[in-house]
């Protein structure tokens, strides 16, 4: 460390100084965080294509993807039964509804209490034994019990001289009627110490019915990152306002039958539209929700009003596509103005040269001679829905989280995440996308595509061909977040063959499994050590089923959609993959089907999930090892400078200075001294 490089950072030195006015302060320091790069890395769990499935993903991050269990397995193998084992595990899953029901019961109260907190105590030491104690104490530092805690999670009870004050702190516990509050706490401690980051790699909304409960886990969860997908930004430019994107969340809503989340969750108004159908539409047959039956069609009027819903908002999309496609040829979508190809006397309709028939012709709302033109009534209608989208409270908090928390793509410890694909050419270069005039490529259009959301989302803008860009990448044929030439809505609801529906996939998808070309494409994004770096995304479904695997170009690409959406499950053969990164190497966790929260509380029944690949390193990774170890060693070497400082004299300690010490707010020290500074270090 030479004196010119110390007098370049010497101002900041100086600030430095005012948070560690001596020597021994900055040395304390300096061994509190080389003890802390010596710590196991925390476990990072990666999920995708979520799709509105919350018991599966609330009940997967609450069993930490089987994490917990192994755990109860470890510590109590020989000694508790299997059943105990699993009735354990669902305690700490699910504290306060498994209570109401065990306790109804058992034919001593005292005694399930004493029992099953020691075993709590015991799971939450073995999760808490990998981080610092400052770390564990941040979270449940603010509950009136953290003394307690303490107590608890740091003396060990067969010690001769800690025997009965442990014992009687837990009996005094039980006595005051607060051990099911205690319970409650210690499991959710577990569940957050289980998981220290958690990857959201796109795709919540859509297919499912409850996307809105994950969206309320993810607000609360302790630290989360989302990768936006394909299905989350058509949501969020419908709730900014785009015309087109309003029409297609309703569309794919009632087409999965699930309008509930926009009536009862959102509030959205849809009378008006549904009695536009009503009045508009005789028959609807083939418009019928996913999943039912031509039965449930004539017999349900519910599935018969869904029916003629899903009729009038897709006859108003398509409109509105082929407006959209005429207004911006740079997007290369005129190929989707498909209501001027439709000939109505033979109920036939060409695409690409090749003729189809129809299903269903009935447009009364159709002008032959001008076939996009919107009526009046429709105009009204989506005008109105428009507004009611952007007057929705829980909507707009909703993709508040997913502007605050979410981006295009994340670069976390050498893993590049992004939801779909980085559009290639035909020989697997970067392909050049043009956006509003700007040509770029790779990192740069990622880039560029993230500033121009989150601007439209801050700004508000009005002005529909602006909004008309999330539209695009939703399904245009060189969107980062789609990956086809074409998104066949039409052709599916209308067309029975299926050569119509047919979409060819962007050449990315033929080069994931060239090493080189995956290589590329991280050196692009910054990767320098392409050793240990991988490339995370979701969007197209693992057909597990048929010998597909999520690993591809030897291990650089790790594919996680696994079929959270009960519609892909047929075709993956699980019900989803989590992806686990932590101090013992990756493993892909691969779920089978979960049968509802409710059985799983009452009957202790978990997702069955087993370990479908695994990577071992040669050595446990630590905290030194993570992109947060380089922020600690830089802080390292910047306190060793400060040291310097003070033993050259230019800078003079001042063993006077007062400074406050915020407990509560350090997570860094496993020293019992305690500073401010470097908070931002080691706080995920």
């Amino acid at each position: 460390m030479n004196r010119e490089e110390i007098n370049n950072k010497l101002e900041f030195m100086q600030e430095l100084a005012n948070r560690f006015p001596t020597k021994d302060d900055a040395v304390t320091e300096i061994i509190n965080l080389n003890a802390i790069l010596a710590l196991p890395r925390g476990p990072e769990h990666f999920m995708s294509d979520l799709h509105g499935q919350a018991d599966a993903f609330t009940h997967i991050l609450n069993n930490s993807a089987g994490g917990i269990k192994f755990r109860i397995w470890q510590l109590f193998n020989g000694t508790l039964t299997q059943k105990e084992q699993d009735e354990l595990a669902t305690l700490i899953y699910y504290p306060k509804e498994k209570m109401q029901i065990v306790l109804t019961e058992v034919p001593d109260k005292e005694k399930w209490y004493y029992d099953n907190l020691l075993r709590i105590i015991e799971v939450t030491k073995k999760f808490s034994s990998r981080y610092t104690r400052s770390k564990v104490r941040k979270v449940y530092q603010d509950d009136n019990l953290s003394y307690i805690i303490d107590e608890l999670l740091n003396n060990k009870i067969e010690e001769e001289n800690k025997d009965k004050y442990y014992k009687e702190i837990l009996n005094t516990i039980i006595e005051l009627g607060y051990s099911e509050k205690l319970i409650i706490l210690l499991s959710s401690i577990i569940k957050k110490l289980s998981v220290d980051v958690l990857h959201v790699v796109g795709d919540i909304y859509d297919r499912g019915p409850e996307p809105h409960k994950i969206m309320d886990s993810l607000e609360e969860y302790h630290s989360v990152d989302i990768q936006w997908g394909n299905h989350d930004i058509l949501w969020m430019g419908a709730a900014i306002g785009s015309n087109i994107c309003v029409s297609g969340v309703i569309t794919n809503s009632v087409r999965h039958n699930n309008l509930d989340i926009l009536e009862d969750i959102y509030g959205i108004n849809l009378r008006p539209l549904a009695n536009f159908a009503e009045e508009t539409y005789k028959d609807a047959m083939v418009w019928k929700p996913r999943h039912t039956k031509d039965e449930d069609y004539l017999t349900n009027l519910n599935v018969r009003q869904s029916a003629k819903i899903h009729k009038a908002i897709s006859v108003i999309m398509y409109k509105l596509e082929g407006i959209f496609a005429e207004k911006h040829p740079e997007y290369k979508m005129t190929h989707r103005r498909l209501l001027d190809k439709i000939d109505y006397e033979n109920n036939e309709i060409t695409i690409d040269g090749n003729t189809y028939h129809l299903e269903d012709t009935d447009f009364p709302t159709i002008d032959k001679n001008d076939p996009y033109k919107l009526t009046k009534e429709e105009e009204k209608i989506i005008s109105d829905l428009v507004k009611s989208f952007l007057n929705s409270e829980s909507l707009q908090r909703h993709m508040n989280i997913l502007i605050e928390k979410g981006s295009m793509y994340k670069i976390v410890n050498n893993n590049l995440m992004y939801h779909a694909l980085v559009p290639l050419n035909e020989d697997g270069t970067l392909k050049e996308v043009t956006i509003n005039n700007v040509t770029t490529s790779g990192k740069k259009l990622f880039d560029y595509i993230d500033l121009l959301v989150r601007k439209m989302f801050y700004c508000r803008t009005q002005n529909q061909e602006e909004l008309d860009l999330m539209w695009y990448l939703w399904c245009g044929p060189d969107s980062p977040f789609f990956g086809k030439d074409k998104m066949t809505t039409l052709e599916r609801v209308l067309i029975k063959d299926k050569k119509s529906h047919k979409e060819k996939r962007n050449y990315y998808y033929q080069y994931q499994e060239n090493k080189e070309v995956m290589e590329n494409i991280m050196k692009d994004f910054g990767i320098t050590n392409l050793n240990n770096a991988h490339i995370i995304n979701g969007h197209i479904p693992v057909e597990r089923i048929n010998g597909e695997v999520p690993l591809k170009a030897d291990g650089k690409v790790i594919v996680i959609d696994g079929g959270f959406s009960k519609a892909y499950q047929k075709t993956t053969g699980i019900a989803g993959y989590t992806l686990v990164s932590g101090s013992t190497g990756m493993r892909i966790i691969a779920h089978e089907p979960f049968t509802s929260l409710e059985s799983a509380i009452l009957n202790n029944e978990d997702i069955h999930s087993f370990i479908d690949i695994e990577t071992n390193p040669k050595c446990r990774i630590t905290i030194a090892d993570t992109d947060k170890g380089k922020e600690l060693k830089s802080q390292i070497n910047n306190l060793r400078m400060l040291i310097e400082c003070y033993k050259l004299g230019l800078i003079h300690e001042n063993k006077e200075y007062k400074y406050v010490k915020v407990y509560k707010k350090s997570s860094t020290r496993v020293m019992p001294k305690l500073n401010n500074l470097f908070l931002i270090f080691y706080t995920s």
